[in-house]
């Protein structure tokens, strides 16, 4: 099996990128290295992990759009509702400092505010990794609407380097099995996998082992 680089004894980085989540509060470094591996820097809070996968075992890029429909929707008819009460302020013949609809038109706009930072906060643009066959998630992040814009680039190049490390899969399937499963276990030891997430993908790849258990064949018939 290929030794995983060190993410400081990388010969050659093709790519690089940072990507920063203020709202999150997370600090992601992604570098494309030695042509098979994808270095991983992830910084949120308290939390640092560094790790190199190697992409003969990474199946291409997923990306997911999550879009907060209700709190849109929501946030706009309560501006729709301020707009309305600021009209009837302005055409009231009693000044706006002391109508009564004054206080009512202040919720609208805070709760308004509220549910726009809810709104943005909720849609979410996310993109992840997984193992080829053990479907183990390898690699999360999310970010806002619009946050991924600039990583285009980046994961085309990403998903065209995971295409050339998958001609450098071992010859049979029996052998790439494994040898994922040993690429799990790393992963596990540096604190990628939890132990359930390493076992579940441990037991997809064996089932993928051992072949469909075949029917027995039916017994011929004899008559007296």
């Amino acid at each position: 099996m290929r030794q995983v680089p060190d993410l400081r004894d990388a010969r050659t980085v093709h790519a690089r990128i940072e990507f920063r989540s203020r709202l999150r509060r997370r600090v992601l470094q992604l570098e494309i290295i030695d042509y098979y591996y994808l270095s991983v820097r992830s910084h949120s809070r308290s939390i640092l992990l560094e790790y190199v996968l190697d992409l003969r075992f990474v199946d291409a890029p997923r990306r997911l759009r999550r879009i907060a429909w209700r709190w849109i929707t929501f946030s706009l008819l309560l501006i729709a509702l301020a707009l309305g009460i600021a009209s009837r302020l302005d055409s009231s013949a009693i000044p706006w400092w002391q109508h009564h609809w004054l206080a009512v038109w202040v919720t609208l706009i805070v709760v308004w505010a509220f549910a726009t930072l809810v709104s943005v906060y909720r849609t979410t643009e996310t993109v992840s990794l997984f193992s080829t066959h053990g479907a183990a998630r390898l690699l999360e992040c999310t970010g806002g609407l619009g946050t991924f814009h600039g990583f285009r680039h980046f994961m085309r190049k990403l998903a065209a380097h995971i295409r050339l490390a998958s001609a450098a899969r071992r010859r049979t399937k029996a052998e790439h099995l494994r040898d994922e499963m040993r690429e799990h276990l790393r992963l596990k030891e540096l604190g990628v996998l939890s132990a359930g997430e390493y076992e579940t993908a441990k037991a997809r790849i064996l089932n993928q082992h051992s072949p469909a258990a075949q029917p027995p064949p039916a017994r011929a018939s004899t008559s007296s």
